[in-house]
Protein backbone atom coordinates (compact mmCIF):
# COMPACT_ATOMS: atom_id res chain seq x y z
CA UNK A 1 0.00 0.00 0.00
CA UNK A 2 1.09 3.58 -0.75
CA UNK A 3 1.07 6.15 1.98
CA UNK A 4 0.90 9.01 -0.56
CA UNK A 5 0.07 8.84 -4.26
CA UNK A 6 0.49 11.74 -6.66
CA UNK A 7 -1.46 11.32 -9.89
CA UNK A 8 0.32 13.08 -12.77
CA UNK A 9 4.02 13.75 -13.40
CA UNK A 10 3.52 17.20 -14.87
CA UNK A 11 5.37 20.15 -13.42
CA UNK A 12 3.00 20.41 -10.43
CA UNK A 13 3.12 16.71 -9.54
CA UNK A 14 6.90 16.52 -9.87
CA UNK A 15 7.44 19.68 -7.81
CA UNK A 16 5.18 18.27 -5.10
CA UNK A 17 7.24 15.06 -5.21
CA UNK A 18 10.41 17.09 -4.68
CA UNK A 19 8.82 18.95 -1.74
CA UNK A 20 7.64 15.70 -0.11
CA UNK A 21 11.10 14.19 -0.62
CA UNK A 22 12.62 17.22 1.13
CA UNK A 23 10.28 16.50 4.06
CA UNK A 24 11.27 12.81 3.98
CA UNK A 25 7.88 11.42 3.05
CA UNK A 26 7.35 8.22 1.07
CA UNK A 27 5.25 8.74 -2.03
CA UNK A 28 4.73 7.47 -5.57
CA UNK A 29 4.03 9.60 -8.64
CA UNK A 30 1.86 7.85 -11.25
CA UNK A 31 2.16 9.09 -14.82
CA UNK A 32 0.06 7.89 -17.77
CA UNK A 33 2.79 8.46 -20.39
CA UNK A 34 5.18 5.57 -21.09
CA UNK A 35 8.15 7.95 -20.67
CA UNK A 36 8.84 11.53 -19.67
CA UNK A 37 9.82 12.64 -23.13
CA UNK A 38 10.33 15.95 -24.90
CA UNK A 39 6.73 16.80 -25.70
CA UNK A 40 5.17 20.19 -25.26
CA UNK A 41 6.82 23.46 -26.01
CA UNK A 42 8.45 26.29 -24.12
CA UNK A 43 7.38 27.60 -20.75
CA UNK A 44 8.24 30.62 -18.64
CA UNK A 45 9.20 30.01 -15.04
CA UNK A 46 8.51 33.33 -13.37
CA UNK A 47 10.32 34.62 -10.29
CA UNK A 48 7.74 33.03 -7.94
CA UNK A 49 8.43 29.54 -9.32
CA UNK A 50 12.19 30.12 -9.37
CA UNK A 51 12.17 31.04 -5.66
CA UNK A 52 10.61 27.64 -4.95
CA UNK A 53 13.21 25.87 -7.10
CA UNK A 54 15.90 27.79 -5.22
CA UNK A 55 14.61 26.33 -1.95
CA UNK A 56 14.76 22.88 -3.56
CA UNK A 57 18.37 23.45 -4.64
CA UNK A 58 17.44 23.30 -8.34
CA UNK A 59 17.65 26.96 -9.34
CA UNK A 60 21.14 26.89 -10.95
CA UNK A 61 20.37 23.72 -12.89
CA UNK A 62 17.19 25.24 -14.34
CA UNK A 63 18.90 28.53 -15.14
CA UNK A 64 21.60 26.62 -17.01
CA UNK A 65 19.08 24.64 -19.05
CA UNK A 66 17.01 27.72 -19.98
CA UNK A 67 17.37 31.39 -20.82
CA UNK A 68 17.09 34.38 -18.47
CA UNK A 69 14.38 36.88 -19.38
CA UNK A 70 14.74 40.35 -17.85
CA UNK A 71 11.85 42.15 -19.49
CA UNK A 72 8.44 41.41 -20.92
CA UNK A 73 7.28 43.48 -23.87
CA UNK A 74 3.83 43.86 -25.34
CA UNK A 75 4.07 45.34 -28.84
CA UNK A 76 1.90 45.98 -31.88
CA UNK A 77 2.07 43.95 -35.11
CA UNK A 78 5.17 45.76 -36.28
CA UNK A 79 7.01 45.23 -32.97
CA UNK A 80 6.55 48.78 -31.70
CA UNK A 81 6.41 48.65 -27.89
CA UNK A 82 3.02 49.24 -26.25
CA UNK A 83 4.05 48.37 -22.70
CA UNK A 84 7.01 46.85 -20.90
CA UNK A 85 7.65 45.23 -17.56
CA UNK A 86 11.23 45.30 -16.29
CA UNK A 87 11.93 42.40 -13.98
CA UNK A 88 15.50 43.41 -12.95
CA UNK A 89 14.51 45.09 -9.67
CA UNK A 90 12.24 42.20 -8.65
CA UNK A 91 15.00 39.74 -9.59
CA UNK A 92 17.37 41.48 -7.22
CA UNK A 93 14.79 41.57 -4.43
CA UNK A 94 13.90 37.87 -4.69
CA UNK A 95 17.31 36.65 -5.83
CA UNK A 96 15.71 34.80 -8.77
CA UNK A 97 14.91 35.62 -12.37
CA UNK A 98 12.39 34.61 -15.02
CA UNK A 99 13.61 31.58 -16.95
CA UNK A 100 12.23 30.56 -20.34
CA UNK A 101 12.84 26.85 -20.80
CA UNK A 102 11.74 23.80 -22.76
CA UNK A 103 8.95 22.19 -20.72
CA UNK A 104 10.52 18.73 -21.16
CA UNK A 105 13.92 19.96 -19.89
CA UNK A 106 12.26 21.25 -16.75
CA UNK A 107 10.33 18.01 -16.23
CA UNK A 108 13.55 16.05 -16.67
CA UNK A 109 15.37 18.12 -14.02
CA UNK A 110 12.48 17.67 -11.57
CA UNK A 111 12.17 13.93 -12.28
CA UNK A 112 15.91 13.26 -12.01
CA UNK A 113 15.95 14.81 -8.56
CA UNK A 114 13.55 12.10 -7.31
CA UNK A 115 14.45 8.46 -6.66
CA UNK A 116 13.77 6.57 -9.86
CA UNK A 117 11.43 4.12 -8.12
CA UNK A 118 9.17 6.93 -6.91
CA UNK A 119 7.87 7.56 -10.45
CA UNK A 120 5.71 4.88 -12.05
CA UNK A 121 5.29 5.49 -15.79
CA UNK A 122 2.63 3.89 -17.99
CA UNK A 123 0.07 4.23 -15.18
CA UNK A 124 -3.00 5.88 -16.61
CA UNK A 125 -5.68 6.18 -13.93
CA UNK A 126 -9.02 4.75 -14.97
CA UNK A 127 -10.99 4.73 -11.77
CA UNK A 128 -10.65 5.94 -8.20
CA UNK A 129 -12.97 5.04 -5.35
CA UNK A 130 -13.01 5.69 -1.62
CA UNK A 131 -13.18 2.74 0.75
CA UNK A 132 -11.21 2.66 4.01
CA UNK A 133 -8.46 4.10 1.80
CA UNK A 134 -8.50 5.10 -1.86
CA UNK A 135 -8.47 2.34 -4.45
CA UNK A 136 -6.75 3.35 -7.68
CA UNK A 137 -7.40 1.28 -10.79
CA UNK A 138 -4.97 1.82 -13.66
CA UNK A 139 -5.45 0.96 -17.33
CA UNK A 140 -2.49 -1.44 -17.23
CA UNK A 141 -4.43 -3.65 -14.78
CA UNK A 142 -2.59 -2.56 -11.63
CA UNK A 143 -4.65 -1.72 -8.58
CA UNK A 144 -3.11 0.35 -5.79
CA UNK A 145 -4.45 1.23 -2.36
CA UNK A 146 -3.41 4.62 -1.05
CA UNK A 147 -4.01 6.55 2.18
CA UNK A 148 -3.45 10.05 0.77
CA UNK A 149 -4.04 11.07 -2.85
CA UNK A 150 -2.96 14.24 -4.65
CA UNK A 151 -4.66 14.95 -7.97
CA UNK A 152 -2.08 16.69 -10.17
CA UNK A 153 -3.81 15.38 -13.26
CA UNK A 154 -4.58 18.57 -15.12
CA UNK A 155 -7.61 20.49 -16.33
CA UNK A 156 -9.45 17.30 -17.35
CA UNK A 157 -8.72 15.76 -13.92
CA UNK A 158 -10.26 12.33 -13.53
CA UNK A 159 -9.86 12.64 -9.76
CA UNK A 160 -11.84 15.88 -9.72
CA UNK A 161 -14.54 14.37 -11.92
CA UNK A 162 -14.88 11.08 -10.05
CA UNK A 163 -14.38 12.12 -6.42
CA UNK A 164 -15.29 15.81 -6.16
CA UNK A 165 -17.75 15.64 -9.08
CA UNK A 166 -17.26 19.28 -9.94
CA UNK A 167 -15.61 21.58 -12.48
CA UNK A 168 -16.70 23.21 -15.69
CA UNK A 169 -14.11 23.68 -18.41
CA UNK A 170 -14.57 27.08 -20.08
CA UNK A 171 -13.60 27.42 -23.73
CA UNK A 172 -12.09 30.85 -24.41
CA UNK A 173 -13.01 30.72 -28.11
CA UNK A 174 -9.29 31.06 -28.88
CA UNK A 175 -7.05 28.59 -30.62
CA UNK A 176 -3.31 28.54 -30.09
CA UNK A 177 -0.39 27.09 -32.03
CA UNK A 178 2.86 26.52 -30.16
CA UNK A 179 6.13 26.01 -31.96
CA UNK A 180 9.75 25.14 -31.18
CA UNK A 181 12.49 25.96 -33.65
CA UNK A 182 16.28 26.16 -33.90
CA UNK A 183 16.72 29.79 -34.86
CA UNK A 184 19.41 32.45 -34.65
CA UNK A 185 17.45 35.16 -32.86
CA UNK A 186 19.09 38.62 -33.14
CA UNK A 187 20.94 39.38 -29.91
CA UNK A 188 18.72 42.32 -28.95
CA UNK A 189 15.86 39.83 -28.41
CA UNK A 190 17.79 37.41 -26.21
CA UNK A 191 16.77 38.53 -22.73
CA UNK A 192 13.23 39.60 -23.53
CA UNK A 193 9.86 37.93 -24.02
CA UNK A 194 7.65 39.49 -26.68
CA UNK A 195 3.94 39.41 -27.36
CA UNK A 196 2.63 41.21 -30.45
CA UNK A 197 -1.04 42.19 -30.43
CA UNK A 198 -2.99 42.45 -33.68
CA UNK A 199 -6.67 42.31 -34.61
CA UNK A 200 -8.18 39.18 -33.12
CA UNK A 201 -4.74 37.57 -33.05
CA UNK A 202 -1.41 37.76 -31.25
CA UNK A 203 2.02 36.22 -31.50
CA UNK A 204 4.63 35.67 -28.79
CA UNK A 205 8.24 34.50 -28.90
CA UNK A 206 11.13 33.95 -26.51
CA UNK A 207 14.54 32.28 -26.60
CA UNK A 208 14.58 29.16 -24.41
CA UNK A 209 18.16 27.86 -24.85
CA UNK A 210 21.31 28.48 -26.90
CA UNK A 211 19.68 27.35 -30.09
CA UNK A 212 15.95 27.14 -29.52
CA UNK A 213 13.16 29.69 -29.75
CA UNK A 214 9.65 29.02 -28.49
CA UNK A 215 6.75 30.84 -30.16
CA UNK A 216 2.98 30.80 -29.88
CA UNK A 217 0.24 32.21 -32.09
CA UNK A 218 -3.32 32.73 -30.84
CA UNK A 219 -6.43 33.59 -32.81
CA UNK A 220 -10.14 34.15 -32.20
CA UNK A 221 -11.45 30.96 -33.71
CA UNK A 222 -14.71 32.37 -35.06
CA UNK A 223 -12.91 35.04 -37.11
CA UNK A 224 -10.19 32.88 -38.58
CA UNK A 225 -11.98 29.62 -39.17
CA UNK A 226 -11.36 29.89 -42.90
CA UNK A 227 -7.56 29.96 -42.62
CA UNK A 228 -5.72 26.70 -42.37
CA UNK A 229 -2.09 27.77 -42.13
CA UNK A 230 -0.77 29.84 -39.27
CA UNK A 231 1.58 31.70 -41.68
CA UNK A 232 -1.42 32.93 -43.73
CA UNK A 233 -2.95 34.51 -40.63
CA UNK A 234 0.14 36.41 -39.51
CA UNK A 235 1.23 37.69 -42.95
CA UNK A 236 0.87 41.34 -41.77
CA UNK A 237 3.06 41.02 -38.65
CA UNK A 238 6.75 41.99 -38.27
CA UNK A 239 9.01 39.94 -40.61
CA UNK A 240 10.56 37.98 -37.73
CA UNK A 241 7.15 36.43 -37.04
CA UNK A 242 6.90 34.84 -40.47
CA UNK A 243 10.56 33.84 -40.35
CA UNK A 244 9.94 31.94 -37.10
CA UNK A 245 6.79 30.25 -38.38
CA UNK A 246 8.34 29.28 -41.70
CA UNK A 247 11.50 27.90 -40.09
CA UNK A 248 9.46 25.53 -37.88
CA UNK A 249 8.73 22.02 -39.10
CA UNK A 250 5.11 20.84 -38.85
CA UNK A 251 5.93 18.14 -36.29
CA UNK A 252 7.32 20.80 -33.94
CA UNK A 253 4.00 22.66 -33.88
CA UNK A 254 1.13 21.73 -31.59
CA UNK A 255 -2.31 23.28 -31.69
CA UNK A 256 -4.85 23.51 -28.84
CA UNK A 257 -7.98 25.34 -27.86
CA UNK A 258 -7.34 27.66 -24.90
CA UNK A 259 -9.54 26.95 -21.91
CA UNK A 260 -9.68 27.33 -18.16
CA UNK A 261 -11.70 26.06 -15.21
CA UNK A 262 -14.61 27.92 -13.65
CA UNK A 263 -13.61 28.23 -9.94
CA UNK A 264 -14.74 25.13 -8.04
CA UNK A 265 -16.08 25.26 -4.46
CA UNK A 266 -13.62 22.85 -2.88
CA UNK A 267 -10.22 21.47 -3.87
CA UNK A 268 -10.12 18.69 -1.28
CA UNK A 269 -12.08 16.03 0.55
CA UNK A 270 -11.01 13.50 3.18
CA UNK A 271 -7.38 12.45 2.51
CA UNK A 272 -7.46 13.80 -1.04
CA UNK A 273 -6.46 17.13 -2.55
CA UNK A 274 -6.20 18.64 -6.04
CA UNK A 275 -3.31 20.88 -7.04
CA UNK A 276 -2.42 22.94 -10.11
CA UNK A 277 -4.68 22.79 -13.17
CA UNK A 278 -6.83 20.08 -11.60
CA UNK A 279 -7.91 22.63 -8.98
CA UNK A 280 -7.63 25.99 -10.75
CA UNK A 281 -6.63 25.78 -14.42
CA UNK A 282 -5.99 29.19 -15.96
CA UNK A 283 -5.55 30.44 -19.51
CA UNK A 284 -1.85 30.98 -20.36
CA UNK A 285 -2.12 34.76 -20.77
CA UNK A 286 -0.11 35.57 -17.64
CA UNK A 287 2.32 32.66 -17.98
CA UNK A 288 1.28 31.50 -14.53
CA UNK A 289 -0.39 28.08 -14.99
CA UNK A 290 2.58 25.90 -14.08
CA UNK A 291 3.96 28.57 -11.72
CA UNK A 292 0.77 28.39 -9.64
CA UNK A 293 1.02 24.58 -9.48
CA UNK A 294 4.58 25.04 -8.18
CA UNK A 295 3.34 27.50 -5.57
CA UNK A 296 0.68 24.98 -4.52
CA UNK A 297 3.39 22.40 -3.86
CA UNK A 298 5.48 24.97 -1.98
CA UNK A 299 2.59 25.99 0.32
CA UNK A 300 1.81 22.34 1.11
CA UNK A 301 5.50 21.99 2.06
CA UNK A 302 5.38 25.06 4.31
CA UNK A 303 2.27 23.72 6.06
CA UNK A 304 3.96 20.33 6.57
CA UNK A 305 6.65 22.08 8.62
CA UNK A 306 4.06 22.82 11.33
CA UNK A 307 1.57 20.01 11.02
CA UNK A 308 1.48 16.37 9.89
CA UNK A 309 -2.31 16.12 9.66
CA UNK A 310 -2.97 16.16 5.92
CA UNK A 311 -6.67 17.00 6.26
CA UNK A 312 -5.88 20.09 8.31
CA UNK A 313 -3.21 20.97 5.74
CA UNK A 314 -5.63 20.65 2.80
CA UNK A 315 -8.07 23.02 4.47
CA UNK A 316 -5.38 25.59 5.28
CA UNK A 317 -3.87 25.18 1.80
CA UNK A 318 -7.10 26.13 0.04
CA UNK A 319 -7.74 29.12 2.28
CA UNK A 320 -4.20 30.44 1.74
CA UNK A 321 -4.10 29.89 -2.04
CA UNK A 322 -7.67 30.62 -3.08
CA UNK A 323 -7.58 34.39 -3.41
CA UNK A 324 -4.41 34.54 -5.50
CA UNK A 325 -5.34 31.81 -7.96
CA UNK A 326 -8.84 33.25 -8.45
CA UNK A 327 -7.24 36.61 -9.20
CA UNK A 328 -4.91 35.00 -11.74
CA UNK A 329 -7.65 32.96 -13.43
CA UNK A 330 -9.95 35.98 -13.82
CA UNK A 331 -7.21 38.48 -14.79
CA UNK A 332 -5.75 36.04 -17.30
CA UNK A 333 -9.23 35.47 -18.78
CA UNK A 334 -9.67 39.24 -19.20
CA UNK A 335 -6.21 39.73 -20.74
CA UNK A 336 -7.07 36.99 -23.23
CA UNK A 337 -10.14 38.92 -24.33
CA UNK A 338 -8.48 42.37 -24.44
CA UNK A 339 -5.36 41.13 -26.25
CA UNK A 340 -7.50 39.78 -29.08
CA UNK A 341 -9.95 42.61 -29.63
CA UNK A 342 -10.90 43.03 -33.24
CA UNK A 343 -11.95 46.69 -33.02
CA UNK A 344 -10.55 49.74 -31.27
CA UNK A 345 -7.05 48.28 -31.10
CA UNK A 346 -5.22 51.55 -31.53
CA UNK A 347 -7.19 53.06 -28.64
CA UNK A 348 -6.44 49.98 -26.54
CA UNK A 349 -2.74 50.19 -27.39
CA UNK A 350 -2.70 53.91 -26.62
CA UNK A 351 -4.39 53.43 -23.23
CA UNK A 352 -2.10 50.54 -22.35
CA UNK A 353 0.86 52.72 -23.24
CA UNK A 354 -0.33 55.24 -20.64
CA UNK A 355 -0.10 52.73 -17.81
CA UNK A 356 3.09 53.68 -15.94
CA UNK A 357 5.71 50.98 -15.70
CA UNK A 358 5.43 51.18 -11.91
CA UNK A 359 1.88 49.76 -12.19
CA UNK A 360 3.13 46.86 -14.33
CA UNK A 361 5.83 46.30 -11.70
CA UNK A 362 3.22 46.32 -8.94
CA UNK A 363 1.12 43.73 -10.72
CA UNK A 364 4.23 41.61 -11.32
CA UNK A 365 5.12 41.87 -7.61
CA UNK A 366 1.63 40.81 -6.57
CA UNK A 367 1.95 37.72 -8.74
CA UNK A 368 5.49 36.68 -7.81
CA UNK A 369 5.31 37.14 -4.06
CA UNK A 370 4.89 33.81 -2.30
CA UNK A 371 2.17 33.71 0.33
CA UNK A 372 4.31 32.10 3.02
Amino acid sequence: MDTISIIGAGIGGLTLGNILKQHQYDFTVYESAPEIKPVGAGIMMAVNAMQVFDKLGLKEKIEKAGNKVHRIIIANESLKTISRTEVKELEARYNSCNIAIHRAELQKILAENLNSDSIQLNHSLQKIKKEANYILDFENGNQIESQIVFGADGIKSLIRNQILKTGTIRNSGQKCWRGLVDFELPEKYHQQAFELWGKGKRFGFVKISDKKVYWYACINEKSFGKYLQVADIFYDFAPIVLQLIEATSQDNIICNTISDLTPIPKWYTENLCLIGDAAHATTPNMGQGACQAIEDAYIIGKLLEKNQDFNAIFKAFQSIRRKKVNYIVSTSHTIGKVSQWEKGNSIRNFLMGLIPESINQKMAKKIIELEM
